[in-house]
């Protein structure tokens, strides 16, 4: 889990006096992005005596992440049961979102089966995670989309709790994922079947698009496994 550190800086009153005879003007710039030395919120008034008086006060927000892998995360098993993606420690990982009723589909899981059965003895896990924010692609039930995956292609890979990846609801795995690989166009997921290959440390390597072909990245799945 992220945790976050907020620290926030007060300025004291300043007094500056200026010439009576000056003719220089002050401007004060708002920063919509604060730092240390760029104040936020500022005031300033003027005193019978001629002398400029103001005050800056800071308002710094700092935000400090704890390192993370994949093997931090707890997600969901198909039937609600928590699982610790540390359990996978030592193993190749392959990340994707799935769904049932996309023109993808059908590739995608034959070419993802064919891997998972070439190389799970060696190392490989894949982890589907179904998602309805593409077209409402995948509109099933968990059950239901158990059942279409294990008698259609009769994948022994797992198949996890439906999730968001973009928006509000993102599942933290995937904040995670796409804040590691961004997308050639902004890190949001952009369809079903997108990839995500991580090493046996947990480290996220790579990031595939939705049509690239399971075995076409066959060779960067044996440089990890063999790794």
């Amino acid at each position: 889990m992220l945790s976050t550190t907020a620290t926030r800086i007060f300025f004291r009153t300043a007094t500056i006096t200026l010439p009576s005879s000056s003719s220089s003007s002050l401007r004060f710039f708002s920063n919509p992005k604060p730092t240390l030395s760029s104040p936020l919120h500022t005031s300033f008034k003027l005193l019978p005596s001629t002398p400029l008086s103001f005050s800056l006060r800071t308002d710094h927000t700092m935000a400090t992440s704890t390192t993370k892998s994949v093997h931090d995360f707890t997600v969901k098993d198909a039937k609600g049961n928590d699982i610790n993606l540390a359990d996978y420690k030592g193993k190749v990982l392959l990340i994707v979102n799935v769904a049932s009723q996309c023109g993808l589909t059908n590739s995608n899981y034959t070419e993802l089966s064919q891997l998972y059965e070439k190389y799970k003895q060696k190392g490989l896990e894949i982890l589907a995670f179904p998602c309805n924010q593409f077209g409402a692609q995948e509109p099933g039930s968990n059950e239901q989309i158990q059942e279409f995956v294990c008698t259609r292609f009769k994948a022994e890979f797992p198949v996890f709790d439906k999730v968001d990846v973009n928006g509000d609801n993102t599942a933290p795995l995937y904040k995670y994922l796409k804040s590691s690989k961004g997308g050639l166009f902004g890190d949001n997921i952009k369809w079903n079947f997108s990839k995500f290959l991580v090493d046996k440390e947990g480290n996220v390597v790579d990031r595939y698009a939705p049509t690239t072909s399971p075995l076409s990245i066959e060779k960067d799945l044996l440089k990890l496994l063999n790794a």
